[in-house]
C-alpha cells in the first residue's frame, strides 16, 4: 500500500501547454528584442513552434532543467551570460499563468488528510519559481517536501531527489508513488524503486509513457479512484 506520493510539477500538477506555451512566447519575444530572425532561432533552440504557439513533443525543455533551457537559449544570444539568462527564465517562470490539471486543493486535501499520504514535489524547474507557483496556486501547504534541480539533490531522471523525499518522510521507496508526465519522471521513479504513475497532461503520449509506468492515468484527478482499486 502506498503511503506517499511525490509529484512532478509541470505537466502533472499543472497542464503543460496551458501553463508554458504563453510563457515561452513571451520569453522569446523579450529575449529577441523584436528581431524576428533571432526569435525564430531562439524558438528553434527550445523546439518551440512559433507559428502554432506550442512546444514540440521532443522539446528538451519539457523534462529539462532551467539551466539546460538557459544553455540552449544562450547559443543564440551572443554577448549574454548564462547566469543572466537563467535568472530571466526563473523570474518569468515564477509568474507564469498556472492552469491546474485538476481541482488541486480538494484533491490534495483528500490525499493528505483523508488518506493520510505524505506528499512532495520534485521538479526540474528552479526551487524559487516552483515555490512561488505553488504558493500562487494556494497549494504550497500540502507539500512539506519541495525540491528543484538546484536544491542540492540533483535532477531527474536521477533517483537521488526522490530518495531524499523517502528519507524525509521515513518511508521505504516501495511505499511511495512517483507521479509524472514524462519518461524522465518514470525513469527516476523506477531507479528509486517507487511505483511509477504516469499522467497525460504533459506532451508525452500514452504509448511513450506506458512502457515505463505501472499505470497511466488521464490526469491526477483520477488518483483517488486508482488508489482505492490498488488497495
Amino acid at each position: 500500500m502506498l503511503r506517499g506520493l511525490i509529484f512532478d510539477k509541470d505537466g502533472t500538477l499543472f497542464d503543460f501547454g496551458g501553463t508554458w506555451n504563453s510563457w515561452a512566447r513571451d520569453v522569446i519575444a523579450d529575449l529577441s528584442g523584436g528581431d524576428a530572425t533571432r526569435a525564430r532561432a531562439l524558438a528553434d533552440a527550445l523546439r518551440f513552434d512559433l507559428d502554432r504557439g506550442e512546444f514540440h513533443r521532443d522539446s528538451p525543455v519539457i523534462a529539462g532543467t532551467n539551466r539546460e533551457a538557459a544553455e540552449l537559449l544562450l547559443t543564440q544570444l551572443p554577448g549574454r551570460d548564462l547566469a543572466g539568462v537563467e535568472r530571466c527564465l526563473a523570474e518569468t517562470a515564477a509568474q507564469a499563468p498556472l492552469v491546474p490539471a485538476a481541482p488541486l486543493a480538494p484533491l490534495l486535501r483528500e490525499l493528505s488528510e483523508a488518506r493520510g499520504l505524505h506528499l512532495g514535489v520534485m521538479t526540474n524547474d528552479a526551487e524559487f519559481s516552483a515555490r512561488r507557483q505553488l504558493r500562487a496556486a494556494g497549494i504550497d501547504g500540502f507539500f512539506p517536501f519541495l525540491a528543484g534541480f538546484d536544491s542540492g539533490h540533483g535532477a531527474k531522471p536521477d533517483a537521488a531527489p526522490l530518495l531524499a523525499f523517502a528519507r524525509q518522510t521515513g518511508l521505504a521507496p516501495d511505499q511511495i508513488g512517483m507521479v509524472g508526465d514524462s519518461t524522465h519522471d518514470m525513469l527516476a521513479g523506477r531507479a528509486a524503486g517507487m511505483t511509477c504513475i504516469a499522467v497525460l497532461t504533459g506532451l508525452a503520449p500514452r504509448e511513450e509513457l506506458a512502457p515505463h509506468a505501472d499505470v497511466v492515468l488521464p490526469d491526477i484527478g483520477h488518483l483517488p479512484d486508482w488508489l482505492a482499486r490498488a488497495g
